[in-house]
């Protein structure tokens, strides 16, 4: 409804693996934009957390979570 971003993806190609190195790049991003998910994907493999910028914290989500819940 503010038009502000909820979320940051970052889409690798198939053959590449998510690691940490893939992770550290969207972190960069979000220094930025200061989201509160962000999604990894490569099309096999999907990975999603929730910042929790007041614990300084973050949490793997088991699923990507609906639109209306972000």
């Amino acid at each position: 409804k503010d038009l502000s971003a909820k979320l940051i993806v970052e889409y690798k190609a198939p053959h590449i693996e998510i690691t940490q190195t893939v992770f550290d790049q969207i972190t960069r991003y979000n220094m930025v934009l200061k989201v509160d998910y962000l999604i990894v994907s490569n099309g096999l493999n999907h990975y999603c957390c929730h910042i929790d910028y007041n614990t300084k914290t973050y949490l793997f989500l088991p699923e990507i979570p609906h639109y209306s819940e972000l």
